[in-house]
């Protein structure tokens, strides 16, 4: 399938193979997994950092596999609320930084190009996840990128 912004198909990158159950050399069980990602949860960690130590400091290679839920899905369980997906706030912060980057620097054409792609990407992610119901209808782009930008 080719690229979303560029007339060009991309090279496949690396797959996780494909596992039905959690491996056994695990030393972790699902409630001592849970109990990590709700303990980490609360330093304030997002989801991919979660997920980052459990494999690096905890040899869990999938949190998925070992409890059946991912790390959202747990914490949302122990009462943790997200004001906007992870995924979503990150984009929206990286086009924070090239808007300021522009600013400083406002003949850098390829980033204006860049900061394009990327908030009709944002948009498009937005509008997807208003239909499913995650945020309000009356969520505006403009207005949380302002909230992004003042802080």
């Amino acid at each position: 399938m080719a690229r979303m912004h560029a007339r060009r198909k991309g090279k496949s990158g690396s797959k996780r193979p494909m596992l039905a159950k959690n491996p056994e050399w695990v030393p972790l069980e699902k409630d001592d997994v849970e109990e990590e990602v709700v303990k980490l949860g609360a330093q304030g960690r997002s989801s991919a950092e979660i997920g980052l130590v459990l494999r690096d400091q905890y040899a869990v290679p999938n949190v998925r596999l070992a409890t059946g839920k991912t790390v959202t899905q747990i914490l949302r369980a122990k009462g943790t609320k997200f004001e906007m997906p992870e995924d979503l706030g990150n984009m929206m912060r990286r086009a924070v930084t090239l808007q300021s980057h522009l600013k400083a620097n406002p003949r850098d054409l390829s980033n204006r190009r860049g900061l394009q792609l990327l908030e009709s990407r944002i948009r498009r992610l937005a509008r997807y996840y208003q239909e499913e119901g995650v945020l309000p209808a009356a969520w505006d782009y403009a207005v949380k990128l302002q909230e992004l930008a003042a802080k």
